[in-house]
């Protein structure tokens, strides 16, 4: 029974990772001019969105593993897992960042 729970929890993770990036896609419009105003509140906008894909991958990392954690050691697997999650979602947004992705 564990074994089974165990599956789908992984196959929904799986499944809702690979949906999010498709969600994410933003549409940016095109100017002929410099408008200055228009362009550093674009880059505040493009900072801010940046930090909050950064704070959206560590979290989801880290609420997978501790669900894993959970099911497989109890309490302390959770702890465990949330912080090797965590850890494995930065290094995935560092590669995102790396290769162009916000």
């Amino acid at each position: 029974m564990r074994k089974r729970i165990l599956t789908a929890v992984l196959s929904v993770g799986l499944l809702a990772g690979s949906t999010t990036p498709a969600l994410a896609l933003s549409y940016h419009r095109q100017h002929d001019y410099y408008d200055s105003a228009y362009s550093s509140a674009y880059r505040r906008h493009v900072r801010h969105k940046r930090h909050m894909a950064t704070a959206k991958r560590v979290g989801v990392g880290a609420a997978g593993g501790a669900a894993i954690g959970a099911l497989a050691h109890g309490g302390k697997g959770a702890g465990i897992g949330a912080i090797a999650g965590a850890g494995a979602g930065y290094l995935w947004d560092r590669h995102q960042k790396h290769t162009g992705h916000y």
